[in-house]
């Protein structure tokens, strides 16, 4: 069974609050025939369409191949999160790749970031960054944590937009009585994802870059000339670009034995009008401890989005029953809101939850496996492998550096092996340990 198909119809969105509140663009044509091209970008998310922006502004012929639409996978299904440094803390990351390292690491979350907002604001985006995510704690020694986190940052990284809550602080902001404190970054924020991988896509195709939907890639040829093959023509390059993330299937061994596909879920209440107010004093996003996290924010018309629950097969599972319950674990005075939109999605993670960069064969580029941290690094993983085509590869070798290890078990037994952790972390969540 093909993830692209499992759970979804063929071109179309699925029926989430993004899609019903998306800006409008029109299809883009099916590819037919052969076509060459300096670049073939193979997806249509933040990854691929940043990649296609930045390789068409800097004079590159660039063809996009999508097999819906643009923004159908985890970029238009995100909970729309822009969150600050990588997917691991900093103090992790110095003591697996040193000092010199973590740093560059830090530099290029910021960079991702501000990134996203100077796109939105040079391109005219249909949507807005808003500042702010809060970071909620269930467990005291997890605020100590938290604060200590936030002065580390402070003090060695210069970063401070971290303001720590204590349990009356963070309750001010969100009321909803079941947290012990936590923190506030000023410096992340979040927008409707789904309208920025649109501006992505405008943007691209106003540089001149062609962009093709219903285009299944079905074949990628590496070589001095590679072929990228679909079911209605193929197109003859330099360079491929692999942007597919959850999605790959089997395109390519090297990058799915380390990046590993799995679905995450959100609905999107009624419109709260004054009860929104019982959710967040103020207009940012939220996210908590749990190791499956919930993350929540209020939509501009006061939708709750929350967003939480994984699974690991093909098909996805009655996703209300997946989230409301974890909705009413932290806010219960919500059982009596409706629910009017309800979609899952596919994401992907590596085994330490590091993004996978790669050059997995000849003149073709890789980048993937964000882990839930992707609307930031995802964008700017594109315009590092466009510098790294355009000659300039020093940040994507710092990236394809750091080493990410295999999944274990190999292509038959890598499922179950993940689907057996993840299920003992998600019972350490509900037994509250």
């Amino acid at each position: 069974m093909n993830l692209l198909f499992a759970n979804d119809r063929r071109g179309e969105y699925p029926q989430s609050y993004y899609a019903a509140t998306a800006a409008p663009i029109e299809r883009f044509a099916k590819l037919r025939g052969e076509v060459q091209a300096d670049v073939c970008v193979v997806g249509a998310g933040f990854t691929g369409l940043s990649a296609a922006l930045h390789l068409a502004e800097a004079g590159l012929s660039v063809v996009v191949l999508e097999a819906h639409r643009v923004g159908f996978g985890a970029s238009g299904r995100n909970g729309g999160q822009v969150s600050s440094g990588q997917r691991l803390e900093q103090d992790a990351l110095e003591r697996m790749y040193g000092l010199d390292t973590a740093r560059s690491l830090w530099t290029f979350a910021e960079e991702s970031k501000q990134l996203v907002r100077d796109l939105i604001a040079t391109h005219d985006m249909p949507c807005t960054f808003k500042p702010g995510i809060a970071h909620a704690c269930w467990h005291d020694s997890e605020v100590r944590h938290s604060h200590a986190y936030a002065e580390k940052l402070a003090r060695d990284y210069g970063y401070d937009q971290v303001e720590t809550l204590d349990e009356e602080g963070l309750a001010a902001l969100i009321p909803s009585g079941v947290y012990k404190g936590g923190d506030i970054d000023r410096g992340a924020g979040h927008v409707h994802p789904l309208n920025f991988t649109i501006g992505l896509a405008r943007a691209a195709a106003a540089k001149g870059a062609r962009i093709c939907e219903d285009s299944l890639v079905t074949a990628v040829r590496p070589g001095p000339r590679p072929v990228v093959e679909t079911e209605g023509g193929r197109v003859v390059c330099g360079h491929v670009v692999l942007a597919c993330n959850g999605y790959l299937g089997g395109l390519d061994g090297k990058v799915s034995a380390r990046v590993m596909p799995i679905n995450n879920f959100v609905i999107a209440t009624e419109p709260l009008g004054d009860r929104a107010a019982e959710v967040l004093a103020q207009d940012v996003a939220a996210c908590d401890t749990k190791f499956v996290v919930n993350y929540w924010r209020l939509s501009d018309d006061k939708r709750l989005l929350f967003g939480g629950g994984e699974s690991y097969g093909y098909r996805f599972p009655d996703v209300i029953r997946t989230v409301r319950p974890p909705m009413l674990k932290v806010y219960p005075g919500l059982a009596d809101v409706r629910i009017d939109y309800a979609w899952g999605g596919t994401l992907a993670i590596t085994m330490n939850r590091m993004p996978c960069f790669l050059r997995p064969a000849e003149n073709v580029l890789s980048a993937s496996g964000y882990s839930g941290h992707g609307v930031a690094m995802a964008t700017l993983a594109g315009k590092i492998m466009a510098e790294a085509i355009g000659g300039q590869a020093g940040r994507f070798d710092i990236l394809s550096d750091l080493n990410l290890p295999r999944f274990p078990g190999g292509p038959s037994m890598r499922w179950p092996l993940l689907v057996l952790a993840m299920t003992w972390f998600s019972l350490r969540d509900r037994l509250g340990i």
